[in-house]
């Protein structure tokens, strides 16, 4: 097993660590996070694919149903879709987000590489991403791999999410900083 201790002692957490140990018992590593990533895709997209992971007045078997359709229509299968479907059985689906999450970390940890989650107000270029990627590379001192999400809500700037560290750089939390200090000076 990869993860620290503190990552497997959650639930979703010890379903990634067995799920990464099958898949890679299997020669299914590459597959599987590929299938995990696409998953991710499909919930980002889909705000009825979220209320139906997280919704409880969904049996386990309406449930199960619902997502074997998304699956096979997704292309997902083997190992993925089993994991899945024990997911609906066991009634934990709502942990699919932390498990993908976490699944990530472990298999890029294997393969002595970091994610960093980079968030921006507008998609970043391919060159802005690369000098991105390799300024992070020189400050780790490991491969870094660019979880790359757009939030305009931030404005400006980005936050990049390292493990435990975060910067944030962004337009909206500089200007959120700049009313809290002259709302003090005023007072």
């Amino acid at each position: 097993m990869a993860a620290d201790g503190s990552v497997t002692a959650s639930v979703y957490g010890r379903y990634a660590s067995a799920l990464f140990d099958l898949a890679t018992e299997q020669n299914e590593l590459a597959t599987v996070e590929q299938q995990l990533i696409d998953f991710q895709g499909l919930l980002d997209e889909s705000p009825d694919l979220q209320r139906m992971i997280n919704s409880p007045v969904f049996s386990s078997e309406e449930q199960a149903q619902a997502l074997q359709a998304i699956l096979a229509k997704a292309g997902t299968s083997g190992t993925t879709a089993n994991f899945f479907n024990l997911l609906a059985q066991n009634r934990r689906l709502f942990v699919i987000p932390d498990i993908i999450k976490t699944f990530r970390m472990i298999s890029a940890e294997s393969r002595d590489e970091v994610s960093a989650e980079v968030t921006s107000a507008v998609a970043l270029t391919d060159e802005q991403t690369q000098a991105l990627t390799e300024t992070l590379t020189k400050t780790v001192g490991k491969d870094v791999i660019l979880d790359l999400k757009v939030d305009p809500d931030i404005l400006g700037g980005l936050i990049v999410k390292l493990g435990s560290r975060m910067v944030d750089s962004s337009l909206r939390t500089k200007l959120t900083s700049m009313q809290v200090g002259l709302t003090k000076s005023a007072a």
